[in-house]
């Protein structure tokens, strides 16, 4: 088994509950871990034989395009896309964080977790 990480996709969207979210957008920043056998491509070499981050980066930013009120919402339609297109991966976790949210403090940013294995 082994482990493919990919960091800091950064992405322009308009999700959360607050209309002014829907119209001005925000920063996100979503990070992938994904869990493969990937002996297979380590002997052949052959980008067929494992996990494309270029695929998963592509996923991310679809399901960032669609509005959503909640983050868990987009993490969850990541997590099962992965699972659906990409069926070497045996498990995924996603991170999703609105960057400098409007929660009326100095915070850098907040971020949902959530993972998924194949049944």
């Amino acid at each position: 088994m082994g482990t493919i990480k990919v960091t800091n996709i950064r992405v322009y969207a308009y999700h959360g509950c607050l209309i002014e979210e829907g119209k001005i957008g925000s920063d996100y920043r979503v990070d992938l871990k994904v869990k493969a056998d990937l002996s297979k491509s380590a002997r052949t070499d052959n980008l067929e034989d494992t996990v494309d981050y270029v695929h998963l980066n592509k996923i991310v930013k679809q399901e960032m395009a669609i509005r959503s009120k909640l983050l868990e919402e987009v993490a969850k339609r990541i997590l099962d896309r992965i699972l659906t297109e990409i069926p070497i991966v045996k498990e995924a976790k996603v991170a999703v964080s609105k960057l400098n949210p409007p929660i009326g403090g100095n915070v850098a940013m907040v971020t949902i977790e959530m993972s998924k294995k194949r049944s």
